[in-house]
C-alpha cells in the first residue's frame, strides 16, 4: 500500500497582497531591498550584522523580517558562516543582474543631473 504524503501548504511571503506563491514571489522581487540583499550575497555568505551594514544599517528587526521573507521564498538559506544564496537565489540573481546594473546606472545618472 502506498503511503499518502501530506503536502504542507506553501507560506505566502509576509506582506504580500495575495496567498499565491508566484504572486508573492513577484511582490518580493519588486522590492528594492530584495535585490540589494541578493546582490550582497552574490560572492559569499554574510552574517546578519554584515548584511545590516551593507543594507544602509537597516534595524535588526526589519532586517530579520526581510531575511525571513527571503528564506520562506527559498532564495537564501542560513549556513554555518551566515546567510547565503540557494540555487534558486543564484538563478534569480543571474537573471536580474543586468536589471540591477541598469538600475545602478540610472540612479547615478539621476544624481548627476
Amino acid at each position: 500500500m502506498a503511503k499518502s504524503v501530506s503536502k504542507q501548504p506553501r507560506r505566502a511571503v509576509r506582506g504580500s497582497t495575495t496567498g499565491r506563491p508566484i504572486m508573492a514571489l513577484l511582490d518580493l522581487l519588486g522590492r528594492r531591498w530584495t535585490l540589494r540583499i541578493l546582490w550582497e550575497l552574490r560572492e559569499r555568505s554574510l552574517t546578519s550584522r554584515a548584511l545590516r551594514e551593507a543594507c544602509d544599517d537597516a534595524s535588526p528587526t526589519v532586517l530579520q523580517a526581510r531575511l525571513s521573507d527571503l528564506r520562506d521564498a527559498g532564495l537564501i538559506a542560513l549556513q554555518p558562516d551566515g546567510y547565503g544564496l540557494t540555487d534558486t537565489g543564484r538563478e534569480l540573481q543571474d537573471t536580474f543582474l543586468p536589471l540591477h546594473r541598469f538600475a545602478e546606472r540610472w540612479s547615478k545618472s539621476l544624481a548627476a543631473d
